[in-house]
């Protein structure tokens, strides 16, 4: 026993705390902390000052638990910043992997940890980075497409875990990867993918050659690497294209070289197209710009505008075609056509013009993939945003309203939820997947553009939307159900939340809310509304039973309250007259007995009715509204009493 804790125990009428927050300062181990109470009884000190000593030393350890997970998160996040330093830094892709997977075993404590990556050449995957491995079989491995843990994971698009890799019957076990992964000696395995966009394209694994249990903050930890490995191949890809384009435009450079004319042209039309790449121009910039070095008018066409022939020719040869007195350049991406840049009124172009607007046309493409990317972006970080509110995870006001903010939403304002799906459908699983993701592509557009937010969920898409003063939900609900329609070319069904505030101070408002929405849009189904837009206001008196909070004041004063208006203002008796009408079977002869009145008041006073309440008042779906109205009204009212 240290001299210390000696010290620290003689003390019987010291502080308890002092001996643990010695060892505290120390850092000392977990079992240290036995050791003053331990020594103060066997010197008997009184059973109170040994009271004081355990919960001083409870409370010692709960500290030192919170100090541990304060380091472990700072050296987490500290590898997470030197791996996005690494990244923003990017010169060698393998370095990075490497750097990437050697941060992840360390943290996670593992024996090994490896990254694999998908290769579409041969359909198959393969080991890129290992980190910790000792069999040579094992770091050559290539596996089968959807074989393995990987493969499930990559399958999925999900994190999985094994506690026992040999006993677990979830995924395809092969004689290739089960030699590989004994070899190794591996037990406990976790692997998490690396997506791009929609796409697995690897997957990230840490394990252990004895049995664990993975936590999930260990299994997030593993996640955000991946992404950052994502994000590095990704870079590197979207680098190597880069450079393939910046060296066929100096390829077109050499060509120019033997012509003066040509060379100043080429020029101009190399730095234009580099400040407009540098300064963020639009697709119709570089149009401009290299109409004004041609000569001529170029405009942009989207894919399904441009010559259909001339457009897949030049798409397919790679080369600006001509049709007409026109010069088509197609603007592709691997195999999807973008749209295309037509010269007009050229058709003599010099070859070296004809590779000018063939580069402007790569230029071009590769301003869309950009633009295209931080949309998609943007998308990811509105939807990630709903699903937190509709999930209710983050309930601080002041973080909600700050991401909120960085995305230009503000949620103290009026909002509707609205809940949107798709009404055609089909047999083949590939084309209905895309027909939701161009709903959801559609609605993440629409939600950017009125400063809201948008996610998928449950085979639909569910918006988040400001309500403008004077507008109301049913508006809202039809405008972006026309909307989203005629976005993806085909019906898409709309329901509405009634109007909802206050969604950062109460988050599970828009949950509530959403669920009003979908109960709006299954009734708008069943009702053979599809493609159209509604909220529960629209469904008369089952609106209340679509609606979450069931409004039942608002029912009343829609439906009969300029009637009760009239009453308290004038002191009428219009509102007893219209129950009794209804009592007496909606006979004027038989109403005069039960108010004992004369026919003619009960005739003048149905008039009156009428003009409160519109002429078709008496017809079956609006008595029968009304007098639903009637009864709710007498209940509210003596309730109140």
């Amino acid at each position: 026993m240290s001299r210390d804790h000696v010290q620290s125990a003689e003390r019987p009428t010291g502080s308890a705390e002092a001996p643990f927050l010695e060892l505290l300062a120390r850092g000392a181990s977990a079992d240290a902390y036995e050791q003053p109470v331990l020594l103060a009884r066997a010197e008997g000190h009184p059973a109170e000052r040994i009271a004081a000593l355990e919960e001083a030393k409870l409370v010692a350890l709960r500290v030192r638990s919170e100090l541990e997970g304060r380091r472990r998160r700072e050296a987490e996040l500290s590898a997470l910043f030197e791996t996005a330093h690494d990244l923003a830094g990017l010169r060698d892709l393998d370095a990075v992997l490497r750097a990437i997977v050697q941060r992840a075993r360390s943290l996670l404590n593992t024996d090994v940890a490896y990254l694999s990556l998908n290769d579409p050449a041969r359909g198959d995957t393969y080991m890129r980075v290992t980190e910790g491995s000792v069999a040579a079989r094992f770091q050559q491995l290539r596996l089968g497409m959807g074989e393995g843990l990987g493969g499930l994971v990559a399958q999925t698009a999900r994190p999985y875990v094994t506690d026992d890799y040999f006993k677990d019957d979830r995924f395809q076990h092969t004689r290739t990867i089960d030699a590989g992964v004994r070899d190794e000696g591996l037990v406990a395995i976790l692997g998490v993918p690396l997506t791009l966009g929609h796409h697995v394209i690897g997957v990230l694994f840490a394990a252990d050659r004895r049995a664990r249990v993975f936590e999930r903050e260990q299994i997030a930890l593993l996640g955000s690497f991946a992404a950052l490995a994502a994000a590095a191949i990704d870079t590197a890809n979207l680098l190597t294209e880069t450079r393939s384009a910046l060296a066929d435009l100096e390829r077109a450079n050499e060509i120019i070289r033997d012509r003066s004319g040509v060379i100043e042209r080429a020029s101009d039309v190399h730095d234009r197209l580099a400040e407009l790449v540098l300064r963020g121009g639009g697709v119709h910039d570089v149009a401009a710009a290299v109409a004004e070095v041609l000569h001529g008018t170029v405009e942009f066409l989207d894919a399904g505008a441009a010559p259909a022939d001339a457009l897949e020719t030049s798409r397919a040869e790679g080369h600006a075609v001509r049709h007409g007195d026109d010069w088509i350049a197609a603007v592709a991406a691997g195999g999807e056509l973008l749209g295309a840049l037509v010269l007009h009124g050229h058709p003599g172009l010099d070859p070296v013009d004809q590779l000018t607007l063939e580069r402007a046309a790569m230029v071009t493409s590769l301003l869309l993939l950009a633009r295209r990317s931080a949309a998609e972006a943007e998308q990811r970080v509105r939807g990630e945003l709903l699903d937190d509110l509709l999930d209710a995870r983050d309930r601080d006001p002041r973080l909600l309203r700050e991401r909120a903010s960085r995305l230009h939403a503000d949620l103290d304002a009026t909002h509707v939820v609205l809940a949107a799906r798709l009404d055609g459908t089909t047999a083949d699983a590939e084309q209905e997947a895309d027909a939701r993701r161009r709903l959801w592509s559609a609605a993440s557009h629409l939600a950017a553009t009125r400063h809201g937010l948008a996610a998928a969920r449950d085979g639909g898409t569910v918006l988040l939307l400001p309500l403008k003063p004077g507008d109301t939900a049913t508006a809202l609900a039809r405008r972006t159900a026309r909307h989203l329609g005629t976005a993806v070319h085909e019906a898409v069904t709309v329901g509405a939340s009634a109007p909802v505030e206050d969604l950062a101070t109460r988050p599970d408002t828009v949950t509530a809310a959403y669920e009003e929405g979908r109960r709006c849009l299954d009734a708008l189904r069943l009702l053979g509304r599809a493609g159209d837009g509604a909220a529960a206001e629209d469904f008369g008196f089952l609106g209340l039973l679509l609606a979450g909070d069931r409004d039942i004041t608002g029912f009343v004063d829609r439906t009969i309250g300029q009637v009760v208006s009239y009453d308290e203002r004038r002191g009428t008796d219009l509102l007893r007259t219209l129950d009794a009408y209804f009592a007496c079977g909606m006979s004027p002869a038989r109403t005069k007995d039960a108010l004992h009145v004369h026919v003619n008041t009960v005739a003048q006073r149905l008039e009156r009715i009428g003009r409160l309440l519109g002429d078709d008042w008496q017809s079956p779906a609006r008595a029968l509204e009304i007098q639903l109205a009637l009864r709710l009204h007498v209940l509210s009212a003596s309730a109140q009493h």
